[in-house]
């Protein structure tokens, strides 16, 4: 995939950033739409939804699904003690 651009942004003490409008030029960025965060061990990624591949899209609808039902102190409390 070809570099388009390389810009610098600040994180705010609320870890927000802006993203350049020269960046929300390219399709997928624009206000409103939504993007996809993939987080690696040494990068962070912001793909517009669109983008994103079926499995991909699976594993986002899991996760919130499943979150309230995971994210619960009797769940955290079974798993402690493995």
């Amino acid at each position: 995939m070809e570099l388009l651009e390389m810009r610098s942004a600040k994180i705010t003490k609320k870890g927000q950033i802006a993203i350049p409008k020269s960046v929300r030029k390219i399709e997928g960025f624009s206000e409103g739409s939504k993007v996809a965060i993939l987080a690696f061990c040494d990068r962070v990624e912001l793909k517009p939804m669109n983008q994103i591949t079926k499995a991909a899209l699976t594993a986002l609808a899991s996760e919130k699904v499943l979150a309230k039902d995971w994210d619960t102190k009797e769940e955290d409390d079974a798993w402690k003690s493995l």
